[in-house]
């Protein structure tokens, strides 16, 4: 047909890899190419000028709206406020080292639009596909979306080399470590074990020690505990003695208690009689152990394979603590939320952090009381979750982070 002759003409496979207003001004100019040899008779005789005009109509029919659709700086879509930069690059090489917010903060205003750009569902927000270094990331400018790819050469379409653009992939490979992460682990890396949040009664009925070796009041590392209690078939535990209580700073309510953490200490010897205490060796000490102190399994190590995004639902919670006892934090600092797993809070959720307008007397107006806005300063990337408290990493802010501060969901203003 008049079409195959026109395709073979025109390769598809050489359409612009990113942009496709460039295909469509490619097509535009080879037909006009096609068109004027006609014209002058020089194109093959058996083909009328009228069927290839009809041909390059079509077509330009069908890109046309593309070209109509490339605005310099395009949202993403399914959410106005997940704006890509007006710097985006066209393209990011992912090397070592990145992360999937660092690259995300590369294109995006808000990294916590990732999902959307990518086109994500949930279950692929949970679960992601690794993005590994030497792969490229694309901004696609029509569809407001990235894309994943291989550099020139490394695929192929219809036989000729091209940049192919994939969706993230899973990747079974025993090189899995060198996937691209969420954020740095460096930072949170002593917190996705340990410390622990024990919510009101969790201590009771956990195995705690009863003596230690040879009567000493603490024992370290390489020495002996003595434990009673059930240990459910586990072997390997976590010492922690109940810490400072975490009120809840809108209740006043104590909603549990950041453990301090001893150290590790494994079974050598479980009692062969009910009544008989377990053996245990303290393979790693933080702090000394003594008598009354509380065993928890250790935790299985949680997967860093997820992506920034949103709550599934509006979440409003505030700051409860600053790790290590102070009263102000700022980037790269940890700190709690009253709000965990059961408020709809999963690990990789973006909330972003407010001060708390508080409320003072107009003293022009007979004092009457007067609300500040909260002020929006910065951002808090959720890395572990409890029933009702979180852990979160502080992002980028442009102020101190506080106690009682308001840590919102991204689109709820």
């Amino acid at each position: 047909s008049s079409m195959n002759y026109v395709q073979t003409l025109i390769p598809f496979d050489k359409f612009c890899h990113v942009n496709f207003v460039c295909a469509y001004y490619q097509l535009r100019t080879r037909f006009q190419a096609v068109l004027l040899a006609t014209l002058t008779g020089q194109t093959m005789k058996k083909f009328s000028t009228a069927t290839l005009i009809l041909a390059s109509a079509a077509i330009f029919a069908a890109y046309a709206p593309l070209a109509q659709a490339a605005p310099a700086n395009l949202p993403a879509v399914g959410n106005a406020r997940c704006a890509f930069l007006k710097n985006a690059p066209d393209q990011h090489v992912v090397v070592r080292g990145d992360t999937l917010w660092g690259i995300s903060s590369k294109f995006l205003e808000h990294a916590w639009c990732w999902p959307q750009v990518w086109g994500m569902n949930r279950a692929e927000i949970r679960n992601p596909h690794w993005i590994y270094p030497g792969q490229i990331v694309y901004f696609d400018r029509v569809a407001g979306r990235l894309r994943l790819g291989r550099p020139t050469g490394s695929g192929s379409y219809n036989g000729s080399p091209s940049n192919v653009r994939l969706s993230p992939q899973v990747r079974i490979s025993k090189l899995d470590d060198e996937a691209i992460l969420a954020i740095s682990p460096a930072v949170i890396e002593p917190f996705l074990t340990q410390p622990l949040v024990i919510e009101e009664d969790e201590f009771k009925g956990t195995p705690h020690i009863v003596a230690t070796q040879e009567g000493h009041v603490f024992v370290g590392k390489d020495e002996k505990a003595y434990v009673r209690g059930d240990l459910k078939g586990e072997t390997s535990f976590q010492g922690y003695r109940p810490g400072k209580p975490l009120k809840d700073p809108v209740t006043k309510l104590i909603i549990g208690y950041e453990a301090v953490y001893l150290g590790e200490l494994k079974l050598v010897r479980a009692g062969k009689a009910a009544d008989e205490a377990d053996t245990f060796i303290v393979t790693n000490s933080k702090e000394e152990m003594g008598v009354g102190d509380r065993l928890m399994p250790l935790p299985p190590r949680p997967m860093l394979n997820y992506v920034p995004h949103a709550p599934e639902r509006p979440v409003e919670a505030r700051v409860v603590a600053v790790y290590g006892g102070v009263s102000q934090a700022g980037q790269n600092q940890i700190v709690s939320i009253n709000r965990g797993a059961e408020d709809g809070l999963d690990l990789g959720t973006v909330l972003e952090l407010y001060t708390f307008g508080e409320t003072i007397k107009d003293t022009t107006d007979d004092k009457k009381k007067i609300k500040l806005p909260n002020e929006k300063y910065g951002e808090l990337f959720v890395f572990r979750t409890f029933k009702h408290i979180s852990y979160a990493l502080i992002m980028q802010v442009s102020n101190s982070v506080q106690i009682g501060d308001l840590a919102k969901s991204p689109d709820s203003e």
